[in-house]
């Protein structure tokens, strides 16, 4: 098996709700995303590919016209945007025409981010 990914960036603002009182994050900013979608199959003898990488490009379009300068919050399923979530989000969309995915890595920041896998 073999272990592809791409990469994709958007900007966007969100807040998160739910945290204490006085919390950072509470307040309205905005991030810097990265998101890599990873897929892992077989090559494919003729191709010599797992999938072709604008196969994921064209799954990404539809979301990322969906999260690129958008307020997250406003966006049914990310009233509470953390990382986690928006991860988790991105795979339920993606999935149906990846059926090959392993993960969904987001980054919000340099430093900070997680990868879900189902």
């Amino acid at each position: 098996m073999t272990e592809i990914y791409r990469e994709f960036t958007f900007e966007a603002a969100h807040r998160l709700p739910n945290v204490p009182e006085g919390h950072k994050c509470a307040r309205l900013h905005g991030h810097s995303y990265r998101v890599a979608v990873g897929l892992e199959g077989p090559v494919d003898a003729e191709f010599g590919w797992v999938q072709d990488f604008g196969d994921i490009k064209a799954a990404w379009k539809p979301l990322d016209e969906q999260l690129d300068h958008y307020y997250l919050n406003e966006i049914p399923g990310l009233e509470n945007p953390t990382s986690e979530l928006l991860a988790e989000w991105i795979w339920q969309r993606l999935q149906p025409a990846l059926p090959l995915l392993t993960y969904v890595k987001v980054r919000e920041t340099c430093t900070s981010g997680c990868v879900y896998r189902q």
